[in-house]
């Protein structure tokens, strides 16, 4: 889809007068994001499907399969809703094998491909077992049973409560719950052998910049309580966000990314878990009026957790921005909220008329929603599979400086002697930017996200140009509106 006019009056207003300054940017060898994890999605197992009327057929998970070879994620998160799965609500039965095909089919790809995944479950089976030993006994028999059993080692984290800090969530916001329950759940753990040599906490999980009245603590509070707490329970922080798009383009967003990533213990690391894009914030209200117009008299959401601007290929721009940001203020990975329409409806309803529509596609788009065009693959697909391929796992983020460069970002990774370079440029404009590089290098493939380099019709995003050459010195024109990436990595 062409990206509004809209935006592009309020990025014209925004930056409207030419600067004569050079804009220059600097890539040194120094590296201040040692062995990244990965740039990934949540995926998660399509736990609504039957009861919204049909299953993922084997042409929908080929087609999904095709579409994640070429994104190549370097990590997942992957939560489940028990009543769905292994918690029958009628009779208060666990049964672990029950509606486990497309969890394990999920699974089995992460596990097929190296992908690291960040397991878990939104809530317990019921809100008044958010305390239960019951809860507990039958989670970890399942997640061991996941990891153990079936051999789905990919699982290296376990979360126990989606964003406990929300006022949407069981917890509502109770620290001391939380706690407990942690050490509950590590404690039962244990007495499965082996399992938490193979599996430890991600935690605690919660978003950035909120704070539910009900607790006595902020998202940077839970963080920091967490850590003097629990430390010695949790493998690796993670935390959500969801910014504007004003404050990640134009504003001071990097300097509340340094103040959570402050919070984290030395030595450990901390991971966007959820990521994506909201716009309640004053500077956004001309893309909250978009989205409340599109929400009008949908057919399949009201509007109540979904982003209807995931059609627009600015979006993608907006999330290969927020993910350079990350990259550079020292996370080691990050997930985009989310892959696929078809995982959720609003408030686990197992219903259909309000689903969360954050995805790249609709994989039932036929089957559920009369609409075979939603199963069609948005273009912020193809820039988060630029990020996902060439930011791999293993990778050194390099430290770079931009001057003289307004509405021009980038991130730098090295890994094995190759590198990627990626620029973003969101004025209205081509811009002419002095690239200085620790070392010359060659044979490089270049990508770009442009509207007129995405496929009309779905195919493998094809290169730029390949056998590209960068010295140490360079001139290097983006254009307006556009991410160009270069890349001598696989």
């Amino acid at each position: 889809m062409k990206k509004l006019a809209l935006i592009l009056t309020f990025g014209c207003f925004l930056y409207a007068c030419k600067s004569d300054e050079k804009i220059k940017i600097v890539v040194t060898p120094e590296v201040v994001n040692a062995d990244f994890t990965g740039i990934g999605v949540e995926w998660d197992p399509y736990d609504e499907a039957l009861s919204w009327g049909s299953e993922l057929s084997e042409q929908d998970w080929g087609k999904l399969y095709k579409r994640l070879d070429f994104m190549r994620p370097r990590f997942v998160r992957c939560m489940i809703n028990s009543p769905f799965k292994y918690y029958n609500s009628a009779t208060g039965k666990y049964d672990r094998d029950h509606n486990i095909r497309d969890l394990k089919k999920l699974l089995q790809y992460c596990q097929d491909n190296d992908i690291i995944v960040m397991y878990g479950e939104y809530n317990p089976p019921t809100w008044d077992m958010k305390a239960d030993q019951r809860w507990v006994d039958m989670s970890v028999d399942y997640l061991n049973y996941l990891v153990s059993d079936l051999g789905f080692t990919c699982i290296k984290y376990f979360v126990i409560f989606n964003e406990p800090d929300g006022n949407w969530a069981s917890t509502n916001g109770d620290y001391e719950l939380w706690k407990q329950m942690l050490i509950r759940f590590w404690e039962k753990m244990k007495t499965y052998p082996g399992l938490t040599d193979k599996v430890t906490f991600a935690e605690p999980d919660v978003v950035m910049d909120y704070r539910n009245n009900a607790s006595k603590f902020d998202a940077e509070g839970w963080l920091k309580q967490s850590a003097a707490d629990v430390d010695s329970l949790i493998g690796i922080y993670d935390i959500h966000a969801y910014p504007g798009q004003y404050e990640v383009r134009y504003g001071t967003y990097t300097d509340l990314l340094n103040k959570y990533r402050a919070a984290v213990p030395a030595g450990k690391k901390i991971i966007i878990g959820e990521a994506g894009f909201k716009y309640w914030r004053t500077a956004d209200s001309l893309l909250m009026k978009e989205y409340l117009k599109r929400c009008e008299n949908h057919p399949f959401t009201k509007g109540s957790d979904c982003n209807m601007l995931v059609y627009d290929y600015f979006y993608g721009l907006d999330m290969a921005i927020f993910c350079a940001l990350v990259m550079n203020a020292g996370y080691t990975g990050v997930a985009a909220w989310m892959l696929d329409d078809a995982m959720h409806s609003n408030g686990d309803s197992g219903k259909p008329e309000d689903i969360k529509l954050w995805g790249m596609w609709n994989i039932l788009g036929s089957e559920i929603f009369n609409d075979p065009t939603q199963e069609e693959a948005r273009p912020w697909y193809y820039a988060w599979s630029l990020m996902c391929r060439y930011f791999p796992d293993g990778c050194n983020i390099l430290k770079l400086s931009i001057e003289n460069g307004k509405g021009i970002f980038a991130a730098a990774a090295e890994k094995n002697g190759k590198y990627t370079l990626a620029l973003i440029n969101i004025n209205d404009e081509d811009k002419h930017i002095h690239l200085t590089m620790p070392q010359a290098l060659s044979d490089l493939t270049a990508y770009e996200y442009s509207e007129l380099q995405i496929p009309e019709t779905e195919s493998e995003f094809e290169p730029l140009k390949t056998g590209e050459k960068l010295g140490t010195g360079n001139k290097i024109t983006v254009k307006a509106s556009s991410l160009l990436l270069y890349t001598g990595m696989e």
